[in-house]
């Protein structure tokens, strides 16, 4: 169905009809001018993501479910970065006319998937035409007490520097989808390349049957991703670490400063010693890195390390907490401790196996680059 058929309204009617709001903080959602908020003893966390076609995501190998739970996640990802609890988002969409009413519906089902994980309401959004590509916006609001907000600003000397999950994952993903697109391209062009050369010799007629057959298969292309579903899986459908975010409330561990990894190990380490006006040692041999990226890093002759400082979207927490807390966060699931905070005199260093010295640079994700 054309969404012109629909309309603005009637569009957002189909899309939030059955939403039920899961929060004393909203008392009123989609349907009105404004969505009605009441947070009476808390403080309000308040995050915006801006996700453009052709830069942010690539609908060759995204679909729009999983672009839709992705989308919601990178927002609910920042508020719990902030040791926070995500409530609400509004989503904002710009369409152009290849989409349909059914492309939206499998928008939503992912957007609805991810909210649902952490219990966050959809309270309302815009949505408008676009000439040039799939533009989303997506806003997310929490709330946390004021003495459990993390800043990036809070890391102190000798603090610990700790990680959630594996590193660089998303990053290899990337380069292996990007690898089977770049094939895929690579096999239509030699067809059309064929086609035309057939067309100038004179002999397309006879060729015909073929290059249907051709182009038949083509169309049914799929790439061999066995044994590499982890990478795909980081890639497309990153989860908010809210699990790490309990952990670190029911072992009594309030963090010094924290963030997301979203463009980088090396970026966001940079950003807490700054803000924090301190240096780091980030040791190499404590990065996690899961099996699967250390292969496909290897496959495409780069740097596992690099790939794991610099890659980005993994969504991890990055946080720092008090050298006295080493035994609680050891023993805390899915959590590496990777270095510690040192005076800012000394720099932002990474420790390689063999221990030498490299200063840290941010060369992770900048979307104005």
């Amino acid at each position: 169905m054309e969404i012109a058929k629909l309309g603005e309204f009637g569009l957002i009617d189909r899309l939030t009809q059955d939403i039920k709001s899961k929060n004393e903080s909203t008392l009123k959602g989609v349907g009105d001018d404004c969505a009605v908020l009441h947070y009476p003893d808390t403080e309000v966390l308040v995050t915006t993501d801006m996700l453009m076609e052709g830069v942010h995501f690539d609908l060759t190998y995204i679909d729009l479910q999983h672009l839709g739970y992705k989308s919601a996640m990178v927002n609910i990802s920042d508020v719990f970065a902030m040791n926070g609890i995500p409530r609400q988002v509004t989503v904002s969409m710009a369409l152009s006319k290849r989409f349909s009413v059914e492309d939206m519906e499998q928008f939503y089902s992912g957007l609805r998937m991810a909210c649902d994980k952490w219990d966050v309401d959809i309270v309302g959004g815009d949505t408008t035409s676009s000439l040039t590509g799939l533009a989303i916006s997506i806003t997310c609001i929490g709330e946390a007490r004021k003495e459990d907000i993390v800043y990036r600003q809070g890391a102190r000397d000798t603090d610990l520097i700790c990680v959630s999950g594996d590193l660089g994952a998303a990053y290899m993903g990337l380069q292996l989808l990007e690898r089977e697109k770049a094939v895929y391209y690579q096999q239509i062009d030699e067809l059309n390349k064929q086609i035309q050369e057939a067309k100038n010799n004179g002999t397309y007629e006879q060729q015909r049957e073929r290059f249907k057959n051709q182009s038949a298969l083509l169309r049914d292309f799929q790439p061999d991703f066995a044994g590499k579903e982890y990478l795909l899986q980081r890639q497309l459908k990153p989860e908010a670490r809210g699990d790490i975010i309990r952990q670190l409330r029911e072992v009594g561990i309030q963090p010094t400063s924290m963030m997301d990894i979203s463009d980088g190990l090396s970026s966001e380490l940079l950003h807490i010693c700054k803000h924090s006006d301190a240096g780091c040692r980030v040791y190499e041999k404590n990065i996690p890195i899961d099996y699967q990226t250390a292969v496909m890093a290897e496959e495409f002759n780069m740097n596992v390390t690099t790939c794991a400082m610099n890659g980005g979207e993994d969504y991890e927490l990055l946080f720092t907490v008090p050298i006295g807390d080493y035994e609680k966060v050891e023993a805390m699931e899915d959590v590496k401790v990777i270095g510690h905070i040192t005076r800012k005199e000394l720099g932002c260093m990474l420790v390689t196996r063999d221990n030498q010295e490299f200063e840290i640079t941010a060369q992770g994700w900048n979307p104005l680059r």
